[in-house]
Parts: structure tokens; sequence; C-alpha cells
């Protein structure tokens, strides 16, 4: 009777969370990043969120999907692969690539000063997802690239601003 009463409470929610996964596939090309944006926007549609979260998660989801266009596939295009669910008051969003190996983790905080004075360009989409997201973990697993990040969510109540 107990293993029944522990399946039933530690495996049984997981699994209605994990049915209620929204996913998206689309070619590793600009026109993809309109869909991702509509996808997200669909999904986060009556979320207790903020605007600013709101607009931290955007960003973070095409900051990443961006650098996945420009630099995942440089012979060829590919795929990306975006799912989302929510789990004990977190939202998550899976980035998925089979382009070659990068852990956005490894990248050091950048010197926007020093940017600024040389002109540089880019070096700052990672750091700024690592920071506005609440979670922000990398796997590299049969040969693909895997991103999972999450932001806290409140439960109860729901959004019109989205």
């Amino acid at each position: 009777m107990l293993r029944c009463f522990l399946f039933i409470d530690i495996v049984f929610p997981f699994v209605i969370d994990y049915l209620k996964m929204e996913t998206l596939r689309v070619k590793s090309e600009w026109a993809g990043v309109e869909k991702i944006r509509s996808f997200l926007r669909r999904n986060l549609k009556g979320l207790n969120i903020s605007d600013s979260d709101y607009y931290q998660i955007e960003l973070s989801l095409l900051e990443i999907c961006i650098n996945i266009i420009m630099y995942a596939y440089p012979e060829d295009k590919g795929e990306i692969s975006l799912n989302i669910w929510q789990q004990e008051g977190k939202i998550f969003f899976e980035i998925i690539d089979w382009g070659i190996p990068f852990d956005p983790r490894t990248g050091k905080k950048p010197d926007v000063i020093e940017n600024i004075k040389n002109k540089r360009i880019g070096g700052l989409g990672i750091f700024l997802s690592r920071t506005f997201m609440d979670g922000f973990n990398y796997k590299r697993e049969n040969n693909q690239n895997i991103l999972t990040m999450y932001k806290k969510v409140k439960e109860a109540g729901t959004s019109e601003s989205v």
C-alpha cells in the first residue's frame, strides 16, 4: 500500500505536468524567430507574470535561439526544438539543437565598458539570459545541445497583460 501512495504523490504529479508540455520545432533560420515569439506568447498568455518578467523571458529565449541560428550550424541550416511546461511554480523552457557543441554557461561576464570603447558588437545575449532567468542548465546528450531555463511564476491568478 505504501508503494502505491508514493507513486501517486511523487510520480503522478510530474506525469500530469509533463503531459501539458508544448513543443515547437522550427528551422534554424531568421523566419523561425517570429514563430518562436508567437509560440511563447501563446504559452504565457493568462499566466500571472509581470510585464517585466515577460520581457525578460522573451529576451532570454530569443537571444539563445538567435545564437543557434547564427552559430550552431556553420555549414548548413538545422533545427531548433522548443519545449515549454510548468511545474512547481516555475515555467520551463527547453531549447534543443543538433549543432556544434556549445555550453553557454562557460562564457565569462562581458566587460560592457570595454565593448563600448572598442565598438565590439555582441557578447551580452547569453549573459543577459543567464541573469534574467532563475535557472539555467546545459547538457550535451545524444549529439544534442540541451539548454533548460526556468522562471519562477505565481501559481494563483492570471494576467491579462501578456
